[in-house]
């Protein structure tokens, strides 16, 4: 019988996709789900008519109480700006989330923050929201400065549709008038029975579970990191600025298996194994063990050997945090809030954005739920201005996931790639990764997805409009192209 260690991961690696909520190629239960609107038939969404009522009754908690926004991420954060930039927050809009500090750019969690004290990592207030689009810097002081009211460290615990209030842990009751939620994900973990707790275990979702972390590995000799995904591979770049013994295990066959082909997979695969990092591909985990002082000691395998660790990272994906709004509807099949285009539940005045959003993917025809920044920052702005506005476009999302490593100082190598797109058909691959790669995605003779490594600023601008005008392209052209900028521009001159 598989491990329980194994069965958890084979169930996520079935199940999770790209950053890892958004599946590329359908599966059946999604296939079963496609919709031809973004108000299909058996969602309900309705129309929504702001039902605010100024009660002035002291058992609600909150000041501002006509719009709320239970999250504290990187949605949470520009929803709050958009409020702001349509003159709508001071005195109106209310957050409460479970983290101490105001919504900060995630991404840096598992990139700069991990970076060694001597290579300068990344600290806040320098990557709060939203200054990775180049916008404000929202610092605690900008929320108090826009009128805002936030409740720290208080998640949501449950909400009354009927009376349009939600409960948080501390017991406070929150009133609103239009409700948000962007409560995001949380880490996959191993179960406490074999070893999921054990101190020198981490995961990684927010700023203390970095912190944590890098306590780790200023102590540590050997760090195993479980998962050969986004999390894994940017883990295993931090600690190799740290000069650490690293080793990276995953059950599937290759690198991210759910976006590299197998010839781009070996491609970074020798790199980091240039910088020292070990594989160990196609790996059964049977449970964590501990040593004598109760920490974690090894992970053993379920042929009987045990890779020594005084440090493991778990980066095997996340689940959405949605047990709190289950009466709102969930979608069963890529799990999530169900919304429509313009991210209304089924409930008048209840929304859902970021990545517990299960939404109309418009361009590919089918129901998705993604976790990455990008779609985080545009479903916020999208979501807020609808309901704000007379806005009624329908959300027209490219996927689009990128990851950038070993940016430390002294790295041998600046690794920094870009995908758009879909995953499916045929692949073209083009270049020698020294430092330029592409892979291009065909089907049925039309250009679907592409990915580019170390290219330059026109050359990745030019990534989105391949992948959403879909041109027809001359395979055999890209086949025989001497070098990827060659590649790029046969590809742009289908357009």
């Amino acid at each position: 019988m598989p491990s329980p260690a194994r069965r958890l991961m084979a169930s996520i690696s079935s199940t999770l996709s790209l950053k890892h909520g958004l599946s590329l190629r359908p599966t059946h239960q999604q296939s079963a789900s496609l919709i031809r609107t973004s108000s299909a038939p058996g969602i309900g969404f309705r129309s929504f008519r702001r039902s605010f009522v100024a009660a002035s009754s002291s058992a609600f908690s909150n000041e501002n109480r006509e719009f709320v926004i239970v999250g504290g991420g990187n949605a949470a954060g520009y929803a709050a700006r958009t409020f702001v930039e349509h003159g709508m927050a001071d005195g109106k809009l209310c957050m409460v989330t479970k983290e101490p500090h105001a919504p900060y750019e995630r991404p840096a969690l598992t990139k700069a923050y991990l970076f060694p004290l001597d290579k300068k990592p990344a600290r806040l207030p320098g990557f709060h929201t939203c200054v990775g689009s180049g916008g404000e810097r929202q610092t605690p002081d900008w929320y108090k400065e826009k009128g805002i009211e936030m409740i720290y460290q208080d998640p949501v615990a449950s909400i009354d549709i009927e009376k349009q209030t939600v409960t948080t842990n501390s017991g406070k009751l929150l009133k609103y008038g239009a409700l948000i939620v962007a409560t995001g994900c949380t880490a996959s973990r191993f179960p406490e029975k074999i070893g999921g707790n054990l101190p020198g275990v981490h995961y990684i979702r927010d700023l203390g579970d970095a912190d944590s972390l890098i306590s780790s590995l200023e102590k540590a000799k050997k760090v195993v990191v479980v998962g050969g995904g986004y999390i894994g591979m940017e883990v295993a770049a931090a600690a190799v600025g740290w000069k650490l013994d690293t080793t990276i295990v995953f059950p599937e066959n290759h690198l991210l298996q759910r976006l590299f082909t197998p010839s781009l997979a070996q491609r970074y695969e020798q790199f980091y194994q240039e910088n020292g990092v070990k594989f160990l591909k196609g790996a059964s985990i049977k449970n964590l063990e501990a040593g004598s002082d109760g920490r974690v000691s090894g992970v053993k395998l379920e042929d009987g050997s045990t890779l020594e660790a005084d440090t493991v990272v778990i980066g095997i994906g996340g689940k959405p945090a949605v047990s709190s709004f289950e009466s709102v509807g969930l979608n069963s099949s890529v799990g999530g809030i169900e919304v429509d285009g313009l991210f209304r539940t089924k409930v008048p005045g209840i929304f859902a954005i970021g990545d517990v959003a299960a939404f109309p993917l418009k361009m590919y025809n089918r129901i998705a739920r993604v976790e990455h920044v990008d779609h985080a920052r545009r479903s916020a702005q999208h979501c807020v201005k609808s309901l704000l506005t007379a806005h009624t476009d329908t959300y027209d999302y490219l996927p689009y996931f990128y990851s950038r490593v070993f940016e430390y100082e002294g790295s041998s190598r600046k690794i920094w790639w870009q995908f758009f797109g879909d995953n499916v058909g045929e692949t073209v691959e083009v270049g020698n990764f020294d430092p330029k790669i592409a892979t291009f995605w065909i089907d049925s003779g039309k250009l679907k997805g592409v990915l580019l490594e170390s290219g330059s600023p026109e050359e990745f601008q030019l990534l989105p409009e391949l992948a959403r005008r879909q041109p027809a392209i001359d395979k055999s052209k890209l086949e025989k192209a001497s070098s990827v900028e060659e590649a790029l521009e046969i590809a742009r001159s289908s357009l």
